[in-house]
């Protein structure tokens, strides 16, 4: 009684890590591989077998493919090429399930070059936007729009936040490939993510439409010179690209839980042992810890990226709110394009992530719910009891390092504070005279300033009318009659 009082208290979580042991020779299949399917059912087998037969268990390795590997890092490829070139990611790859961040390495060395470089760039471009913004005049919202130009270069900063979370990352694909063995030798086929031309596109549409729209910004701002172009684009399609990378790994993380629930349901048509059952539980939790750990890896990474995104939609949509009572020009339309273009990122980064975890846990429970368990014998139905319990326990939301789960309800709370913000700074336009023949040459600090000394006029008075008020002598009293 006393040992069972001290006993620890189990986790609530259940993480289950899988190595898989992969051998060349035989696949590494397991004995109720879900490869021995027919080739109506399954599309992997080899062609010339006919039509309509069954595999025997004994003969599934001779049946099947052979491994396909890198099946996730191809399809993020070409993403992660660009990122490469704009020194981004400097992580090391030689094979499948060695990917290292090395500080010696060739990649870590053009990385850090190219960051230096391209903050000397940027730290010029700086300077001559703080040298613009301190001799601003005019009115409160034109001092807005030109700190956005400030706020635009921040995305530098990206880029050793990476290489802080680079080491996390490897691991990231180093458990992918793991992942993919694994599900080799549970299904008897390589995982069928076809995502690669998806991902090709997004490479080549996603910079031109990001250079387009930084030229489309010179073009129509009076202050935003061409030298300044260059560094621009280059900050602006590391953004943009770090979203598409997001978006690419999401999408993987909700394809592959369709394909495993198909999978694991076309399974229970055929063979049903308790086995099997359990190999797919540990899959789903390789997977479900896949889903975790996207976000854990990228955490600071992907907060910096959101908060960067909200504050320069909440300056790019006041830049346009300011302007209305003049009527929309053709400045306006750079501060449109940025307004839209972020807002559009940001929803893609909360929706995708939304859409994987919701795939990954939801959908799938939903699949095994409608499992039939009247055919199955006690040790089945068991397996699935203990799946279910296993989905519920284990969260599959990706969450930033514990700072805030990224899905819908991010994307509406932010939405919801810029609003706020919106109402904040309109009432403080309105608070600063618009009078045009008086402020024509007044800076913004002399603003603020007369402002300032309004301020404190107004208050110094207000106790001497005070005073004056007591000290006024009382009625007199009239007589009676």
């Amino acid at each position: 009684m006393f040992n069972s009082y001290n006993r620890r208290k189990k986790h609530d979580t259940v993480f289950l890590n899988v190595k898989p042991t992969f051998n060349g020779q035989d696949g590494g299949l397991r004995k109720y591989s879900t490869g021995l399917l027919d080739n109506e059912d399954n599309p992997y087998l080899n062609a010339n077998i006919s039509r309509g037969s069954r595999a025997s268990v004994g003969t599934t390795t001779t049946l099947n493919e052979n491994f396909r590997p890198n099946v996730f890092y191809n399809n993020i490829a070409p993403i992660q090429w660009f990122l490469h070139i704009i020194g981004v990611l400097p992580i090391t790859r030689r094979e499948a399930g060695k990917a290292k961040f090395l500080l010696n390495s060739i990649a870590f060395g053009y990385s850090f070059v190219f960051f230096i470089l391209l903050a000397i760039y940027v730290s010029y471009v700086a300077k001559n936007r703080i040298g613009i913004v301190s001799s601003l005049s005019g009115p409160f919202e034109e001092a807005v729009i030109a700190y956005l130009f400030l706020v635009n270069i921040l995305p530098l900063l990206l880029i050793p936040i990476l290489w802080w979370e680079a080491r996390k990352i490897a691991i990231l694909w180093n458990d992918w490939d793991d992942f993919e063995i694994l599900y080799y030798q549970i299904s008897g086929h390589s995982l069928p993510l076809n995502l690669f031309r998806k991902t090709t596109i997004i490479a080549i549409v996603l910079p031109v439409l990001s250079i387009i729209s930084v030229v489309i910004t010179h073009i129509t701002m009076a202050d935003f010179l061409f030298v300044q172009v260059i560094p621009y684009c280059i900050l602006d399609n590391l953004t943009a690209m770090l979203g598409a990378w997001w978006f690419i790994i999401c999408d993987c993380l909700s394809t592959t839980a369709n394909i495993l629930g198909e999978r694991f349901q076309r399974a229970l048509r055929h063979i049903g042992p308790a086995a099997m059952v359990a190999d797919y539980r540990a899959l789903w939790l390789r997977l479900s810890k896949l889903t975790r750990d996207t976000g854990n890896a990228t955490c600071y990474t992907f907060t910096f990226l959101n908060l960067y995104l909200f504050f320069v939609i909440t300056l790019s949509v006041y830049g346009l709110m300011s302007q209305l009572s003049e009527g929309f020009g053709i400045k306006d339309i750079g501060l449109a394009i940025t307004a839209i273009w972020n807002v559009f990122l940001l929803f893609y980064i909360c929706d995708k992530a939304h859409y994987a975890s919701f795939n990954v846990r939801t959908n799938f429970q939903k699949k095994l719910l409608m499992v039939e368990l009247n055919w199955m014998n006690s040790d089945a139905q068991t397996e699935i009891n203990m799946f279910i319990r296993a989905t519920e326990m284990n969260p599959s939301n990706i969450n930033c390092g514990g700072f805030f789960d990224v899905n819908r309800n991010l994307f509406k709370g932010l939405l919801t504070t810029m609003v706020t913000y919106l109402v904040v700074l309109l009432q403080f336009q309105i608070s600063i005279p618009s009078d045009s023949g008086k402020h024509t040459n007044v800076s913004i600090a002399e603003l603020v300033t007369d402002a300032f000394m309004e301020t404190t006029e107004a208050t110094s008075t207000t106790p001497l009318t005070t005073t004056t008020t007591t000290k006024a002598p009382p009625p007199a009293r009239g007589r009676k009659g």
